[in-house]
This record gives C-alpha cells, structure tokens and sequence, in this order.
C-alpha cells in the first residue's frame, strides 16, 4: 500500500479518468469492482442524470468511487449540493480554482483531488487544502494545459514541488508506463483513453473503434486560443485547422466548435462531425475489452514490469 491506496480505501493504484460522455455508472462501478477507482464524469451531465448514475453507482458497488466535477459546469452548486447528498467519498475537480469548493467538500468528510498541468498550480492546490494531485501531461486526450509540458518531465517537477501524493495522467495506458509513472515520483495513475475502449465506457461502438483503430500522429491538440483539446483528426478538426491556420479570432473558433459537438462526436457516433477527444495512447489501443480485464491486464503488467527491472544488471 502507499499514501493513494490508503487515502481512497483502494486495492491498486489506477484511477479511471472521468471522460466526459465516456464515463457512467457502469465503467465507473467495473473499475472499482476490480480493485481500481471509478470514476463518474459529471461535466457532460445534466443535475439529474447524476443523480440517476449516483443512484445505480451505490446498487451495483459497495467500493469507494470518485465523481469528476470540472468547476467550468454551469450548474455546479447543483453537483455540489447533490455530491453531499449521496455522500460521495471522493472528488476529483478540474477546469477552476480548487479554493472555490474545496474546504466545503472537505467539511462533508470528502476527499478532494485536483488536476494540474504545472508545478505551479500543483502549489496552488496544496495550499487550497486538496488530498492529493493529478498531474495531467500533454499526451493526455480531452482538455488540456497551454504549457504543453510531457508527462516525463511534468511528473518530476509536480513531485519535487509538493509534499501531497501525485497522480501521473497522460500518455499511460499498460504497465511499463504506469511503472515509468512510479519511477518519476507518482504514486497512482489516472487512465482515461483506454478505458473509452471498455465495453462498460458509454462511448458510442464508433468512436471505440475508431479509437482502436488510431495510428500514431491521428491526434492533435487544438483550439488553444479557446479551450485546449486533444482531437482525433476528422472533418472537424480540418475546420478547426483550416481556421487556426489563416489567424481565425476566439469568436470564429467558438462559433465552429458550437454547442454540443462533443457529444455529436463521442455519444452519438457522429465521426466526421462530432468532436473526438482522446490521447496520443490510443495508437497503443488494438482491441475492446471489459473494464476490469484492462485494469487487471495494466496491474499485472506493471508487476512484470517491476520484476523484469528488478532482475536486470546495470
């Protein structure tokens, strides 16, 4: 056991990430069934939509879970308010100052746990009173920091720079990159893009293969003018480059990305249309399997991994 497993009452340290359109009850309840933390990803969530997930979350899983609330949501006292009543243990809060709820959440006997892209807001959570740090690199699918900073050389940085654990997110998708997480300081991951290639993710069938199917170089971050966003190519992201390319203002860009398009793409299986978050891991993605196979396949790798380097004569 290390400092996560005992601050979230969990068996392995591998948190699920909460995807947006990707992230229900049924992949979160899987994960934490396995042994890993479920995650529900509120932000594409209606206030009673969660309410239901959190409903059929504590019929299917007596094991601890986490909510994934980005502080951008336009009805988050709502989340808030609902989060208390349900008595979640765990909150992961992202997009926004952790001031902002953290010491609420906390007074409720909630943990809290923030992502950052940089050393420097890593502080600014601690000092906030956060549990714990995800620091998120720029390999990461969905939003992402302006820095740009790689998993490699952000772990280190957010590591040295904080005295709470830190979760390693982007880029990590087995075990030899989980155990390269953990050589840099980390003590869990956070996985996101695998898990939209679960059979439990309520991502549409067609987004999953098209993730399965990614090569490398299929995905961009884009829209940093905006909101940073790591897309698969399709012929919305063309608009989005095309427009990017010949100096388009925020007003043109938000008018292309317009409302809804995340869901368009991710849940209602719209690919050339619909906008595709997912990270650079998914070229490392072949095939759609049970949650709780992957998280299992990711653990036992990163044991054989540990060994194999354990064994080796430097």
């Amino acid at each position: 056991m290390n400092r996560i497993t005992k601050l979230f009452n969990i068996e392995k340290p591998i948190i699920q990430a909460g995807m947006i359109w990707c992230s229900g009850w049924e992949l979160a309840s899987a994960v934490s069934n396995a042994g890993g933390l479920g995650v529900i990803g509120a932000g594409s969530m209606y206030p009673e939509v969660l309410r239901e997930h959190l409903t059929k979350m504590n019929q299917n899983c007596q094991k601890p879970f986490a909510v994934n609330l980005p502080l951008l949501y336009p009805d988050i006292d709502k989340h808030i308010e609902t989060i208390i009543e349900f008595k979640v243990p765990i909150v992961i809060t992202s997009a926004g100052s952790p001031k902002t709820y953290t010491s609420i959440l906390k007074s409720k006997g909630i943990k809290v746990v923030h992502v950052v892209s940089s050393s420097f807001f890593a502080q600014k959570c601690e000092l906030a009173g956060v549990d714990a740090i995800v620091a998120e690199g720029f390999e990461a699918g969905g939003h992402n920091g302006r820095e740009e900073t790689t998993t490699l050389c952000l772990i280190p940085q957010v590591v040295d720079s904080v005295s709470i654990p830190v979760i390693a997110a982007g880029g990590i998708g087995c075990g030899k990159t989980m155990l390269a997480a953990f050589a840099l300081g980390a003590e869990a991951v956070q996985i996101g893009s695998r898990f939209v290639a679960s059979e439990e993710s309520s991502a549409h069938l067609a987004f999953k293969e098209r993730v399965v199917n990614a090569k490398e170089g299929d995905t961009k971050l884009m829209l940093k003018n905006v909101t940073p966003v790591r897309l698969l190519k399709n012929e919305f992201y063309n608009q989005v480059e095309e427009a990017e390319l010949r100096g388009a203002d925020i007003e043109e860009l938000k008018h292309i990305l317009g409302r809804g398009r995340a869901k368009k793409g991710m849940f209602e299986g719209d690919m050339q249309d619909g906008e595709l978050e997912i990270g650079q891991v998914s070229a490392l993605i072949n095939e759609i399997l049970p949650a709780a196979k992957i998280l299992n396949n990711i653990w036992n790798d990163f044991l054989k991994q540990k060994d194999i380097l354990s064994k080796l004569s430097i």
